[in-house]
């Protein structure tokens, strides 16, 4: 039996360590997968050339979502209960999806609003549920995230995904299966007809969105989208195919599908992930070239399996490249943290409140502007691709 060291790791040995699994994997990834070559997204020469061909790019990324049906109009939302907590209430809702069930969320409301506040919709990531919005000691800090954000003047709205908190076994099977086995059912469902999980996901979290821009609180031309991992690239997704998101953070998987593949990496996300179509014409950098103008942070772990170094190196270059073409540079940045993994870190919270802060202005309860308390200072050896920053 090996035995295991008392001493603790240092961060140059865990980065080794992590290179050194990176190129064992590598090195098995067959010729025939390591030579995939995707159709390169060239850049725009300015705004014009890009409007002119943004609206094939959106059409071919809805394409690869599949044949999604129609949602249904927020007016059915129910709301479960409400509960009153220090300057704000907490609201369980339940939002019909029209096609299988009810999306169920939570939302949270400043005390004393005396005008129509911006707001942030947060999703979750794969092992969490909405619950987490409220949560101590997640998120990048010991406050949960969602009191920052509501005592900074935001609306909040946190909503379920498939097969995850009130929704888990409502699937094909109903409470026969839960986590992967429903996942997987549902996968299976939805491809019968005609449309992918992951455009499920995307569609649901519309639903969520015709909600929170229904409600009389909320100021529909400020609203955020933000989660980490599973729940950033519901933020991105949910972007580029939405334009009522006006800023989004996106922390963790920030994903370069021809990287995954030449890293050997398809294991880090499961089967709801994957969409139809998408490589035979680009990669994800023309996914988010679709948020453009809007502003858009990514924050990554360099040492995150999910999101290959290299290839949010590339989608940096690829997508910041749109942004300076059509005049919005200082709208993107992409930040990659050495020596960190897949996780949140206090400093990522701190440029996620402060990327809304600077895009969505947000106004405290009494009118006033409210700077978070978080500050962001930035190391030297954080590598910084996009604008001015925050």
């Amino acid at each position: 039996m090996m035995a295991h060291s008392s001493e603790p790791i240092s961060v140059s040995e865990a980065t080794a360590a992590y290179l050194a699994r990176q190129a064992e994997r590598e090195a098995a990834v067959p010729p025939a997968y390591q030579r995939l070559r995707v159709p390169p997204f060239p850049t725009p020469a300015d705004a014009a050339a890009w409007q002119a061909r943004r609206p094939d790019v959106l059409q071919k990324v809805l394409r690869s979502l599949g044949d999604l049906p129609p949602r249904p109009s927020p007016a059915g939302a129910r709301l479960i209960s409400r509960e009153r907590r220090d300057g704000y209430s907490v609201e369980s809702v339940a939002l019909d999806n029209g096609v299988d069930g009810t999306v169920t969320a939570l939302l949270l409301i400043p005390d004393h609003l005396q005008a129509t506040a911006p707001a942030v919709l947060w999703l979750h990531s794969s092992t969490p549920d909405k619950t987490q919005i409220l949560a101590p000691d997640t998120n990048g800090g010991s406050t949960p995230l969602g009191e920052a954000l509501v005592r900074a003047g935001y609306v909040v709205l946190a909503p379920d995904a498939y097969w995850h908190g009130d929704r888990v076994g409502t699937g094909p099977a109903g409470a026969l299966e839960t986590g992967r086995a429903e996942q997987e059912s549902l996968f299976k469902l939805h491809l019968w007809f005609g449309r992918t999980l992951w455009g499920m996901f995307v569609r649901d979290d519309q639903v969520a969105l015709d909600y929170l821009c229904s409600r009389p609180e909320v100021d529909a031309e400020r609203i955020g989208a933000t989660g980490m991992s599973m729940g950033s690239t519901r933020a991105w997704w949910l972007a580029a195919v939405d334009e009522r998101v006006t800023a989004t953070v996106a922390i963790a998987c920030l994903t370069r599908y021809q990287n995954l593949i030449a890293h050997g990496e398809l294991r880090q996300h499961g089967i709801y992930y994957f969409v139809s179509g998408l490589l035979q014409h680009f990669d994800v950098e023309a996914v988010l070239a679709l948020i453009a103008p809007r502003p858009f942070l990514a924050l990554t772990g360099e040492l995150d399996a999910g999101s290959p170094a290299d290839g949010v190196r590339e989608l940096a270059a690829l997508v910041g490249a749109v942004y300076a073409a059509i005049g919005a540079a200082e709208r993107f940045r992409s930040i990659l943290y050495p020596e960190t993994g897949h996780t949140v870190t206090p400093q990522m919270r701190a440029e996620l409140l402060a990327w809304f802060d600077r895009w969505l202005a947000p106004k405290s309860a009494h009118g006033s502007s409210e700077r978070p308390r978080e500050q962001v200072s930035r190391p030297a050896a954080i590598i910084d691709s996009g604008g001015s920053g925050a």
